[in-house]
């Protein structure tokens, strides 16, 4: 850990060089990726349920790495905050995805099929709110959103993450129906993740 923070400056210093959009960019090539594999007809057996998990998973992946950017600045101190807008909002907009497929090539936008798996498949439920806890977020995203709710109610809206990534861990849970160890770790994660922040946030 020493000779990482003895590099954490350097790597900062480089970090500050690397404009937000390239994350932004490589952030997009899974999802594209995904999408000229489908084209491809590379799926699998069951090519909507497919895309539907990786989207998701991609969703996941990224919110979690958006809560690692503060630890690593604590730990490591290897400053990467001007990222974790980006990473956030690749995480909302895979998240939007996995959330289209499911609305229009899943249930094909069948109101009383969607009401029914709503009302049978409470994962549905835990997933769709961590969705809603997610769109103020994304909506307040944007620089000009702190000096408009002013910096206290920024924060303290934006703070909802931390339950919103807990939900997405249980609904990931959820929907696979077994304890599968990917899962698990993956919830563990999230748990750790917002577990550091909680007791950041008692400490002060």
């Amino acid at each position: 850990m020493n000779a990482i923070t003895a590099y954490g400056p350097r790597i900062s210093g480089l970090a500050r060089r690397v404009p937000s959009w390239i994350v932004y960019a490589l952030g997009c090539i899974p999802g594209l990726l995904l999408l000229q594999r489908g084209m491809a007809g590379q799926l699998g057996i069951d090519p909507v349920e497919t895309l539907e998990h990786e989207f998701g998973m991609l969703a996941f992946q990224f919110l979690l790495g958006s809560l690692t950017i503060t630890p690593i600045l604590r730990f490591a101190r290897i400053n990467l905050l001007k990222f974790r807008r980006a990473l956030g909002l690749l995480s909302f907009g895979y998240l939007v995805l996995h959330l289209l497929v499911w609305l229009l090539l899943d249930q094909q936008l069948r109101l009383e099929l969607i009401a029914e798996e709503l009302s049978k498949r409470r994962y549905l439920i835990i997933g769709l709110l961590a969705f809603l806890l997610l769109v103020p977020l994304a909506v307040t995203s944007w620089s000009g959103a702190v000096r408009r709710m002013g910096a206290k109610n920024w924060v303290r809206l934006h703070r909802s993450v931390y339950i919103a990534t807990i939900l997405g861990g249980v609904h990931y849970i959820m929907q696979e129906k077994v304890w599968a160890t990917e899962p698990l770790i993956y919830l563990g994660a999230a748990i750790l993740l917002v577990g550091i922040r909680a007791f950041w946030l008692r400490a002060w």
